[in-house]
């Protein structure tokens, strides 16, 4: 039953000509889905529909050839034939009482267009904002009316999709209509430049466009960013955002606000914890009569009800949050607070976009395989017949793997080696800013802890023997990986022998406290090819114990990875304020018990700098001698009643967080399924 506490989180709320049911509101965000798949999008929406929230809205969505965002994949709105594939999405929402919005988009130079080849329109003759050698285009006043009238289209197309709310969307420095907004873009001199009055003229021209041509049945959303962290190079929340919303607070129905860039709008949480967009967003209130709605990742029904209730927002918004629990909003209402599956800020999902496949959550293994697969976050069939399993390890795979069987009524043991669950969640949860990662660990130990028909032993380690004597037919191996200390990885692909010269440490020695442990007094060097979050993380450990630091990389930055994550600039930058020396572009070439000696991965040049201990964070291996063991007596298997063993997550191959979950909960589905799946393939929707 729910608490009323947050009875106000379900109270409706009148946006124009249509009706949310409650306050819950998905934002547009992209899901790598978009256009090319448009099936497996409109299930994702669905779910999350079926899951409680009063209003889906579907990615950016391009309106026109001269705004093609190849080859990522966005959702597409260029004429008549796109519109089916959108039909899709709405049909999905409409069936579960919510409401269903677009985000129209054109990207101006955002946009190099490599699929249409169409020159990119911008304010004033500039270069494209990618790496691609492209210009783009000053547009004249015919321009300007051919944009407005592209969107105009692009909203009659909307509409007859079946979309109740059409964004006019200003953001993330992504869009025409914010790029004419900026100075730093926008240097024209006509009435469309100059002044913030002439620079909101199309911004206003577009939001009544939208209104005259579809807002007789449709709500008209605005969204925009207010806060850039730029400093007087952008938009300030408390500067020209202000002025813009004051200029324009009761044209839209709804004002849907944010940061931009992307990266501002979507921290990880390992810089910025939840509601950090409050202070930015909370003064819109103030200035319109419309309703407003806000993100800031929250998870939390309390803060949710204080936002409301302070008057700094009349919806929740949420994007990551709402992939990692696409039934947030059911189990609040349901006073099931303990099962939601919170958001760990990880950006994972971001991942996904932005490397043009459709996306996946650390959390919800789900996400992105309701249609292609037919999974759902919280519906599991009992099997047939149910049989009991014997999951050996208790992290992130061997958690997944237990919760789900359980939750489909059959009997698990699981046997942990060590004195603790989580695994290397646990372990890298303890590290700076990582501290929310540890939900991983934590949700799913909270729904094995409810059942009757899982049994949990800590400080368990088993042999082949142990598991013969077991004589549980299902068995799974979930030992995890662990850290290489020879240097093999990416830029070395043998192992290095002159590392036995000098003091080296791994990932997992420095998690389990080896720095704090270290004798030596001189420098750290961090050895990063591993190239994504753990290498910086680690350096911040090793700023924290007084001894200088040396981040070496073979890449040309720090945590090149990170930058799908949304997340490298401040990885990078948070080094270069804690004092860490970075030296990029080199590889490893000699060390003895006072120095290392690096080489240039271009010129081979070498370099010798102070070293008293290294810390290698280069590749895993699979901790699989128990799978070994275990295959030496396949003849005991069936005297013992051993019929299928399985390796599931970082032993089976190391890879993200996501997936060994990913990995547990498809061998559950697979171990009770009979079998893998076949893969439903998804196909464009034409007339």
């Amino acid at each position: 039953m729910r608490n009323p506490i947050h009875d106000i989180l379900f109270e409706p709320v009148q946006l124009g000509p249509v009706t949310a049911p409650n306050r819950f509101y998905q934002v547009p965000h992209c899901t790598g889905m978009g256009y090319r798949y448009p099936r497996s999008e409109a299930a994702h929406r669905g779910v999350k529909a079926a899951g409680g929230w009063g209003v889906v809205s579907t990615q950016e969505t391009e309106i026109h050839p001269t705004s093609d965002l190849s080859s990522s994949n966005e959702a597409r709105l260029w004429d008549d034939r796109d519109i089916p594939a959108l039909r899709l999405m709405t049909e999905a929402v409409h069936e579960h009482g919510s409401l269903a919005a677009i985000q129209l988009a054109h990207n101006g130079l955002h946009s190099a267009n490599r699929y249409s080849r169409r020159i990119p329109l911008a304010p004033s003759a500039v270069v494209v904002d990618s790496n691609d050698p492209v210009n783009a285009r000053a547009m004249d006043k015919a321009d300007i009316k051919a944009f407005r009238g592209w969107h105009v289209d692009a909203a009659r197309r909307a509409k007859t999709a079946g979309f109740d709310i059409v964004y006019v969307y200003a953001g993330h420095d992504m869009t025409l209509l914010q790029h004419f907004l900026l100075h730093r873009h926008n240097h024209r001199t006509d009435e469309y430049g100059g002044s913030l009055q002439n620079r909101v003229r199309l911004f206003r021209e577009v939001i009544a466009d939208t209104r005259d041509a579809v807002g007789d049945t449709c709500a008209i959303a605005v969204r925009f960013a207010v806060e850039e962290l730029l400093g007087p190079e952008g938009i300030r929340h408390d500067v020209e955002a202000r002025e813009v919303i004051e200029a324009l607070a009761e044209e839209p129905d709804l004002w849907d606000v944010n940061l931009s860039d992307w990266s501002n709008d979507s921290q990880t949480s390992r810089f910025a914890k939840e509601a950090y967009q409050e202070p930015y967003t909370e003064f819109v209130k103030s200035v319109t009569t419309k309703p407003v709605v806000g993100v800031g990742r929250h998870t939390s029904p309390d803060t949710m009800v204080r936002l409301i209730r302070q008057g700094k927002l009349d919806m929740i918004g949420a994007a990551r949050p709402s992939i990692a629990d696409p039934y947030l909003p059911r189990k609040i209402d349901e006073g099931r607070l303990e099962e939601i599956r919170e958001c760990i800020g990880c950006n994972i999902c971001v991942s996904g976009d932005n490397t043009c496949v459709p996306f996946r959550c650390t959390q919800n293994p789900t996400a992105a395989e309701e249609w292609r697969r037919g999974w759902h976050p919280e519906i599991i069939t009992r099997p047939k017949q149910t049989e009991p399993y014997l999951i050996i390890g208790g992290g992130p795979a061997g958690l997944e793997a237990a919760r789900v069987l359980v939750k489909a009524d059959n009997d698990v043991t699981i046997a942990e080696a060590s004195d603790h669950w989580g695994g290397r969640v646990t372990a890298e949860s303890q590290l700076p800013g990582l501290a929310e990662w540890a939900r991983v660990r934590d949700w799913r130990m909270w729904q094995l802890q409810q059942v009757q028909n899982a049994e949990l032993y800590l400080s368990s380690p088993l042999s082949a023997a142990d598991v013969l004597e077991y004589g549980i037919a299902n068995v799974a191996i979930a030992t995890g990986s662990y850290w290489r200390r020879d240097g093999m990885g990416r830029a070395h692909r043998q192992p290095l022998g002159f590392l036995q010269k000098g003091n080296v440490l791994t990932p997992d020695d420095v998690m389990q406290g080896g720095l704090e442990r270290d004798a030596a007094s001189g420098p750290i060097i961090i050895f990063d090819d591993d190239r994504f979050y753990l290498g910086s993380v680690l350096a911040e450990v090793a700023v924290a114990t007084g001894r200088a630091v040396v981040f070496v990389t073979p890449t040309s930055m720090v945590a090149p990875w990170s930058d799908f994550t949304l997340e490298q600039h401040r990885i990078q930058k948070r080094l270069i304020d804690l004092g860490v020396e970075i030296v990029a572009n080199s590889k490893l070439a000699d060390m003895d018990s006072a120095s290392l000696t690096l080489e240039c991965v271009y010129a081979g040049k070498l370099r010798q700098i102070d070293c008293a201990t290294l810390v290698l964070v280069t590749a895993r291996l699979p901790n699989d001698q128990l799978w070994d063991d275990l295959n030496a007596r396949q003849d005991d298997w069936q005297d013992a009643g051993l019929r299928k063993v399985t390796r599931i997550g970082d032993c089976y191959a190391p890879g993200l967080i996501a997936a060994a979950v990913y990995g547990g909960y498809k061998y559950a589905r697979t171990a009770m399924d009979g079998g893998d799946a076949v893969l439903r393939e998804d196909m464009n929707v034409n007339v």
